[in-house]
């Protein structure tokens, strides 16, 4: 059991987030007059919904969701696998935790991509199917900033842009990476200690588990 309780916290990422994308959708408006202040003028509840990655990028052909919906199976499968793995090596708790809020992130925004546009029928109008088409609905607003970006902005210059509305899978996934790059020395330590401390008895003992697990 101990090797799939880091997965716990992938499963209670998803079921919040998607607790609250239900919630959202079904008893919300959609865009300004249906947001909801929580904290003034400053935090609200904006129900939105984003065809694309965070903060609204997008692939430029009708078949980039596609190739955005495979790339989040795939990384998912991939991250999953190296969550039990490292698990498996004992690795610090830290970096699994953190890898269990990115992996219970990007399924949440994964199962938006490939349900909602048949669920919801929230696809967009040109999308060539409603499965792997559905667009992730976002709700956490922080309105700090608004307006039109000066033209020396590369890209997005002459634009208009307004703080960028989350929902609680992409913040999961911010906490996570955020979380890692702040202590990375210290979870990776963990490691280089125990295989400095290891009698050659034990590191040979351990790289035959190791191949016998791969």
């Amino acid at each position: 059991m101990k090797n799939y309780r880091y997965f716990l916290v992938s499963l209670a990422i998803i079921l919040i987030d998607q607790a609250i994308k239900l919630s959202v959708h079904f008893f919300m408006e959609p865009g300004y007059f249906g947001q909801i202040e929580i904290i003034g003028s400053y935090f609200k509840l904006h129900y939105t919904l984003n065809p694309g990655m965070a903060f609204g990028i997008q692939l430029g052909t009708i078949y980039g969701k596609l190739m955005l919906t495979t790339f989040r199976i795939i990384a998912m499968f991939g991250i999953g696998y190296y969550l039990f793995s490292f698990t498996k090596k004992q690795m610090h708790a830290g970096l699994l935790t953190c890898m269990g809020l990115i992996l219970g992130g990007a399924i949440g925004n994964l199962i938006d991509s490939i349900f909602y546009g048949v669920w919801f029928n929230n696809a967009p109008p040109n999308a060539p199917m409603t499965w792997f088409h559905g667009q992730v609905i976002d709700m956490f607003f922080f309105d700090i900033w608004e307006g039109i970006l000066p033209n020396w902005v590369p890209i997005w210059g002459g634009s208009y842009y307004s703080t960028p509305i989350f929902n609680f899978a992409d913040a999961a996934i911010f906490c996570g990476v955020v979380i890692f790059l702040i202590f990375q020395n210290k979870f990776l330590e963990k490691n280089d200690d125990k295989l400095a401390s290891s009698s050659p008895a034990e590191l040979s003992k351990a790289t035959e588990e190791e191949e016998n697990f791969d």
